[in-house]
């Protein structure tokens, strides 16, 4: 499964420490491995999932939209608040 990376997931990513990222790679095979682990979302966010997971003994979410059957790109992760709004407002 190819991973495509937005720009609002690498500055995410650059805003982690060294062991917050070894964290956030868990996540990341799980999706690779089975795409619909995710929610579905619907309405203005049709097509995206997003996978609930923890960093750093916090909630986070990681917005991503299946492209294909080896594809699939990765929009945004962070804490629940103000998430949904602001991926709504990246136009994702």
């Amino acid at each position: 499964m190819r991973l495509l990376i937005t720009a609002s997931f690498t500055r995410a990513i650059k805003k982690l420490h060294a062991s917050q990222k070894v964290e956030l790679d868990p996540a990341l095979k799980l999706i690779s491995k089975d795409p619909i682990i995710g929610e579905a979302k619907v309405g203005d966010l049709l097509g995206v999932y997003v996978y609930k997971f923890k960093l750093s003994q916090q909630q986070c979410l990681l917005a991503y939209r299946i492209l294909d059957q080896e594809s699939i790109k990765l929009l945004t992760f962070g804490p629940p608040e103000n998430f949904y709004r602001n991926l709504k407002r990246q136009g994702k």
